[in-house]
């Protein structure tokens, strides 16, 4: 699959590594997709158990068949046995190196609890480059929490610092967000077997280097 890494496989789910800019699922505006893509290569086709936005990168799960979907479902749901870590340069430098970001969230009307864990691994330059766990998985949680906080994802057209992105795009060429979906855990005791998919961000590092952070994590 042209621009896609499969991380890990077996009976139950594949694993892969998107790149930023594919769509997870096809649409009446969607020529290829994450989803499209593995149905070329696995018979029948994975079946998608979570989302990453279009333009966040990283490792997103299939399921091999209906009763792993299932399953797979209801721990994503539940967020038991399951570890979720990102990696996003922001805005500024929070005011605490690491900390618990618990603010509701309005999603579809309702308003739900919502919480993020984030350690900051560098900052440089007016910006910084966070490690984020989700204690739960509500629609743009990372994006929304940090621009809650004060710290909006580089690049983020929705929820981010609008003269920022014009002025990084200018003189950084950062054309997208700084988010990555760097690592999925699924224990033993919640699947049957232990799950653990890691991949590097995208940015090389020009991004990074353009955000003034230098090369990045190490």
């Amino acid at each position: 699959m042209k621009g896609v890494s499969i991380l890990f496989e077996n009976e139950q789910c594949i694993v892969c590594n998107k790149p930023p800019g594919l769509a997870v699922q096809g649409g009446a505006a969607v020529h290829r997709s994450l989803d499209m893509m593995l149905a070329e290569i696995r018979s029948p086709r994975p079946l998608l158990v979570h989302r990453l936005d279009k333009d966040v990168s990283g490792v997103i799960l299939a399921a091999k068949h209906r009763e792993a979907a299932a399953r797979f479902g209801a721990l994503f749901a539940s967020g038991a046995g399951i570890t979720k870590q990102y990696l996003a340069v922001c805005a500024g430098r929070p005011g605490k190196p690491a900390g618990v970001i618990s603010a509701p969230l309005i999603i579809r009307g309702r308003e739900r609890e919502a919480r993020t864990s984030y350690r900051t691994l560098s900052s440089s330059g007016g910006f910084s480059l966070l490690e984020i766990d989700l204690g739960t998985g509500r629609t743009h949680q990372i994006r929304r929490h940090l621009a809650y906080l004060g710290n909006p994802v580089l690049g983020d057209g929705k929820y981010g610092d609008f003269a920022l992105n014009r002025s990084l795009r200018k003189t950084g060429g950062i054309n997208g967000i700084l988010l990555h979906a760097s690592r999925l855990v699924i224990t033993k005791a919640a699947c049957g077997f232990l799950l653990d998919a890691a991949a590097p961000p995208p940015w090389p590092y020009p991004y990074l280097k353009a955000a003034g952070m230098g090369a990045g994590p190490e």
